[in-house]
């Protein structure tokens, strides 16, 4: 089974700060990473290098054999389905549109079954009797469901989630992790940056914890939980369980 990431030794920098210093992971087809770790320890930047979003000074990314850059970056995003913390709905354009606007518009796939799929996927992320809705008329959790369909619209073989509850209060935080339990039954590869420990332990089936732009621990959820290897993830999951 190929991979469907690798990353070797990847260093991004903003200026003279290093973000990420040195990472290198593999991600095989099905498998849920989530990201744990302090904020500002660079776990949604690497989500943004994978997608091509930022470049990086040092080492290399591969996705699906092919080396994430410049000259490549357009075919790799067409694969990848990103959900950011803000939703980025277009305010202008009902739920439906919002789904059906990049496959239509930007691949100039036929509007019929674009239409067909994105009503599927509404289905899919439980919002079928909200697709004619304006952004301003969704609650935050539906935003976020709408932004997770649209994602799905572009058949990606990878999904990639930036911390996408952070934003949310939290009557509405479980339909969208509602949502990405169903994803994850589906066998989707996906990587997950998430302060929501639970749903990690429960869905991914690896944690990933970062610290000062390292990965300090990379193994089972649950067992990262109970028994921690280093200090520096001792102290943290301590103060998310406090």
């Amino acid at each position: 089974m190929s991979p469907v990431l690798q990353l070797d030794g990847v260093v991004k920098r903003f200026g003279a700060r290093t973000i990420l210093d040195g990472i290198s992971m593999t991600v095989n087809p099905g498998e849920i990473v989530c990201f744990v770790g302090p904020s500002g320890t660079g776990k949604s930047t690497l989500l943004r290098c994978v997608n091509g979003l930022e470049s990086i000074q040092g080492g290399a990314i591969q996705f699906e054999g092919t080396k994430v850059e410049p000259r490549s970056v357009g075919a790799v995003r067409k694969r990848v389905g990103m959900i950011f913390q803000h939703f980025n709905l277009y305010p202008h354009l009902t739920a439906l549109q919002n789904v059906m606007l990049a496959p239509v518009v930007v691949h100039k796939e036929a509007r019929a079954a674009v239409e067909q799929r994105a009503r599927a996927l509404f289905d899919t992320v439980r919002l079928a009797h909200r697709v004619n809705a304006y952004p301003s008329q969704l609650s935050g959790g539906e935003q976020q469901r709408v932004a997770i369909a649209r994602a799905l619209c572009a058949n990606p073989h990878l999904l990639m989630f930036d911390e996408p509850t952070s934003a949310l209060d939290p009557e509405t935080i479980g339909d969208v992790l509602a949502v990405m339990r169903d994803l994850a039954q589906e066998g989707r590869t996906m990587l997950v940056v998430t302060h929501e420990i639970r749903f990690a332990a429960d869905v991914g089936t690896r944690m990933v914890f970062m610290d000062q732009g390292k990965i300090v621990e990379d193994g089972d959820p649950r067992a990262m939980l109970a028994n921690p290897q280093t200090e520096r993830a001792r102290r943290f999951l301590s103060s998310i369980h406090a």
